[in-house]
């Protein structure tokens, strides 16, 4: 059982506006201009805003930290977070490219989670498994700029893809607000 001794104290960097992570004027997901013309350039500014929202979630933190789970029995943490993501990169590029799936990163079932443990290389190889693995799913999506195109498996169109990738990002944003406030008491979008 948790002492209060255990339990950090609530804190955030911003001074504008308590409840975000930074200052808008420090957040490096603010712009200063118009939203995004269009319908892709629309999922790709969210997208882009999530994956930047985890890093930031991320940063500042030991592999102890990052590995360190939320409530037990979870395997939940955010370098599971950053390994689960890597792995959801790749399955999506399953959903399109013909022939054999590409291989699991991590193993069966929630060897994403159940493997993220505090190791350093282990870190930078998340990070480095989920940046490469963006990039290959970003490419590949880039040939079809038709959101209404229907791709291999399934007959799935583009556009669905793209909504999934922003919901998964948005939803696991969400756990790393509570994970990283449970490690080290901090807050904010």
């Amino acid at each position: 059982m948790n002492t209060v001794s255990d339990v950090p104290e609530r804190w955030t960097q911003a001074s504008v506006y308590p409840d975000m992570w930074a200052d808008p004027d420090e957040d490096p997901r603010s712009t200063d201009g118009a939203s995004p013309d269009g319908e892709l350039a629309t999922l790709q500014d969210f997208l882009s805003g999530y994956r930047l929202t985890l890093q930031m979630k991320c940063e500042g933190l030991d592999p102890e930290k990052l590995a360190r789970r939320s409530v037990p029995p979870s395997t939940m943490s955010l370098l599971g977070l950053v390994r689960h993501l890597a792995e959801v990169e790749r399955d999506w590029r399953n959903w399109i490219l013909p022939g054999d799936p590409a291989p699991k990163l991590y193993g069966a079932r929630d060897a994403d989670f159940e493997g993220a443990v505090a190791e350093q290389a282990l870190v930078e190889g998340a990070f480095a498994d989920l940046a490469r693995e963006q990039a290959a799913t970003d490419a590949l999506l880039a040939e079809y700029p038709d959101l209404g195109a229907r791709v291999v498996r399934g007959g799935t169109a583009v556009r669905e893809l793209w909504v999934h990738r922003v919901e998964e990002y948005a939803r696991h944003c969400g756990h790393a607000d509570l994970l990283r406030e449970r490690i080290d008491g901090r807050v904010g979008q």
